[in-house]
C-alpha cells in the first residue's frame, strides 16, 4: 500500500507506527466516540457484524502472528468488526466496536477440543465481548440498535446473553435445534408453516456464483428453543422468519434463510422488516473488502512487528469506513453536504484542484465529492453507469490527502518565513 510520496514522510509515519507510546486501542476508542457521536442524530441503527482474517506471508512475523486454517504459508490477525447503519436513511454510521487477535499456532488442527473448552475461551465468545461493548459505548442509544449476525454467532450462550440484556437482533441460524412447540426440530417445523407471503431477494456475485434475483416464500412464528443437552440454562423465547427459494433449484444453491429474532413478528409485513435487516448485513462484508483490498489494501502492509501492523491497520479501518461513505453517495438524498464526509479545507481543496473556479458560497453536494474524488482516482464513466469502484475512490482520497499534506506545509514554510 502507497502511504507517502517521499521517503522523508514515509519515516515519519513509520517513526509514528513504531511509537510504543501509541495505544492502538485508543485509537480506536477515538474512532468509536466519533461513531457515537454521529449515531446520537438517528432512529433505528443496525449493528452490522462480520469476522475475517488479515493474512500477511512475511516470514519475519510468522513467531507474532497466528494460524489462519489457511494453510502454513500464511500467518496473520482475526478481526470482529461492528458497522452501524442507519436503514431509513441508508447512511454507513462507522465502526462501533472491533476486536482483534490472533490464534496460538499450537492449536492449529485440534477442533476436537473445541467442545471441552469453556464457552469465554472459545472464539464464539467475540460476539457477546462487541456487545458488552456496545453497551458501554452507546448507552441510551441501545434500545434503537438491532444486531445483525451471520450464522456464525448461533450459540445458545450469545443468544441467551441478548435476551437476558435487553438487546435486540437479528441472527441467521446455523441448525435446526429442538424446540418447545414441537417434537420435531426447528427446520421441520418451518417446513409446515403456512406461506404469508413472497420476496424477491437480489444475490449478488460472488466467487463462481453469478448475480440473480430468487422469489422466496416467507413464514413465519414464534418458537422457544430449548437449551442444548450438553448445557444448562432456561429455553429462549423468540421469533422465526424463514425465506426459502421456490424456483426448483436444488437445496444445495437455493437461498434459505432461517432467522431468529428478539424483534417481535406478528405480520408478514413484519417478517418482510426482519428479512430486509438481514439482508443489510452484506454491507459489513464490503466493509472488509474495502479495508483488506479494494480500498485501503491493508493486507499488504509490509511492517516488521504485530504492533506496527495493527497500528496501522486500525488507522486504515475507519479510512475505510469513509470509502464506504462516499461509495453510497449515489444512494443519498441530492441535497446531502460534502461536509459530512470531507473536512472544509480538503473539500476547498479538491474544488481548487478538479474544478479550477472560485469556491462557492455554500459547500457542494456528498454526490459531488464522490464524482469529483472518482475524477481525482482516474475515473472516466467509459461504461455510462455513473458507479465508481471502491479502488478508484481510494485513489482519489488518497490523492486529495497528499494535496492536503502538501498545504499544510507550504502554510507551514510561509509561518516560518523560509
Amino acid at each position: 500500500m502507497k502511504t507517502t510520496d517521499t521517503s522523508a514522510d514515509m519515516e515519519g509515519a513509520y517513526r509514528f507506527l513504531r511509537n510504543e507510546l501509541v495505544d492502538v486501542n485508543a485509537i480506536a476508542e477515538a474512532g468509536f466516540q466519533a461513531t457515537i457521536k454521529k449515531a446520537n442524530q438517528y432512529g433505528l441503527l443496525l449493528a452490522l457484524e462480520d469476522t475475517t482474517t488479515l493474512s500477511y506471508q512475511h516470514r519475519s512475523l510468522r513467531d507474532e502472528l497466528g494460524h489462519l486454517n489457511q494453510g502454513d504459508r500464511y500467518r496473520g490477525l482475526l478481526a470482529h468488526s461492528v458497522l452501524l447503519y442507519a436503514p431509513h436513511e441508508k447512511d454507513v454510521i462507522g465502526l462501533v466496536a472491533q476486536h482483534r487477535w490472533t490464534r496460538d499456532i499450537t492449536t492449529r488442527g485440534k477442533r476436537s477440543l473445541h467442545a471441552s473448552t469453556p464457552y469465554e475461551e472459545k472464539e464464539g465468545y467475540k460476539w457477546e465481548q462487541v456487545s458488552t461493548d456496545m453497551s458501554t459505548r452507546l448507552g441510551e442509544i441501545l434500545p434503537r440498535v438491532i444486531s445483525v449476525c451471520d450464522r456464525e454467532a448461533d450459540i445458545y450462550e450469545y443468544l441467551r446473553y441478548k435476551l437476558t440484556h435487553s438487546q435486540r437482533f437479528v441472527v441467521r441460524s446455523m441448525q435446526s435445534r429442538h424446540i418447545e412447540e414441537t417434537d420435531h426440530k426447528l427446520y421441520h417445523y418451518a417446513s409446515e408453516l403456512q406461506v404469508a407471503g413472497q420476496k424477491k431477494v437480489h444475490i449478488a456475485q460472488k466467487g463462481g456464483r453469478s448475480a440473480r434475483v430468487a422469489l422466496t416464500n416467507i413464514v413465519y412464528a414464534p418458537v422457544t428453543l430449548k437449551a442444548p443437552s450438553n448445557k444448562q440454562g432456561q429455553s429462549l423465547p423468540l421469533y422465526y422468519v424463514g425465506c426459502h427459494e421456490i424456483d426448483g433449484l436444488d437445496s444445495a444453491t437455493a437461498l434459505s434463510w432461517h432467522l431468529l429474532t428478539s424483534e417481535p413478528v406478528q405480520s408478514a409485513e413484519d417478517a418482510l422488516s426482519i428479512i430486509e435487516m438481514y439482508e443489510k448485513r452484506w454491507l459489513v462484508e464490503e466493509y472488509h473488502k474495502t479495508w483488506k483490498s479494494d480500498g485501503t489494501d491493508v493486507e499488504n502492509l509490509r511492517m516488521q512487528s504485530r504492533e506496527n501492523i495493527e497500528r496501522m491497520a486500525v488507522l486504515q479501518a475507519f479510512v475505510a469506513v469513509r470509502i464506504m461513505q462516499l461509495k453510497m453517495a449515489p444512494e443519498q438524498d441530492a441535497t446531502r453536504c460534502c461536509e459530512e464526509v470531507l473536512s472544509v479545507k480538503s473539500w476547498k481543496l479538491l474544488w481548487l484542484k478538479q474544478e479550477k473556479k472560485p469556491l462557492p458560497e455554500t459547500p457542494p453536494s456528498l454526490l459531488w465529492a464522490y464524482r469529483t474524488l472518482a475524477s481525482l482516482g482516474g475515473w472516466k464513466d467509459s461504461k455510462g453507469t455513473g458507479k465508481v469502484s471502491v479502488k478508484t475512490l481510494w485513489q482519489g482520497w488518497f490523492k486529495l490527502q497528499t494535496i492536503l499534506e502538501g498545504y499544510e506545509l507550504a502554510q507551514s514554510l510561509n509561518q516560518q518565513n523560509l
